[in-house]
């Protein structure tokens, strides 16, 4: 069982990134395009691996990623950002991979950081 929480602003990028998910490997999905939302989430359920933007439409991924493994612990992430050079801070550190979109660029850092 893989839960994974992706957390993207842009509706259809959503889509995207929970199908490159899924075919990694996830077994459950869920999206968040906030801040809150996202902590919310994953307060609901803690996920397995974070896929994450940077800038959301309130708040920041990065944020978020904190205040949910500061709630929940340590969990994988992957940040999935046009602005990669902006991912400050992106703590946890985690793989940051910049947009457009590489699919076999995710699905490998995926498959690299799922539990096992």
């Amino acid at each position: 069982m893989c839960h994974v929480l992706v957390i993207e602003d842009e509706w259809l990028l959503a889509e995207y990134v929970s199908d490159i998910a899924e075919r990694a490997g996830a077994t459950s999905i869920v999206t968040a395009d906030t801040e809150a939302g996202a902590v919310a989430a994953a307060a609901a359920r803690r996920p397995d691996i974070i896929l994450s933007d940077v800038i959301l439409l309130t708040g920041t991924g990065p944020h978020a990623v904190r205040t949910i493994t500061e709630r929940a612990g340590p969990i994988p992430v992957i940040f999935i950002t046009g602005t990669p050079d902006i991912c400050d801070p992106c703590d946890p550190p985690g793989v940051v991979l910049g947009k457009p979109i590489n699919e076999r660029a995710v699905i490998a850092a995926f498959r690299k950081l799922m539990p096992a």
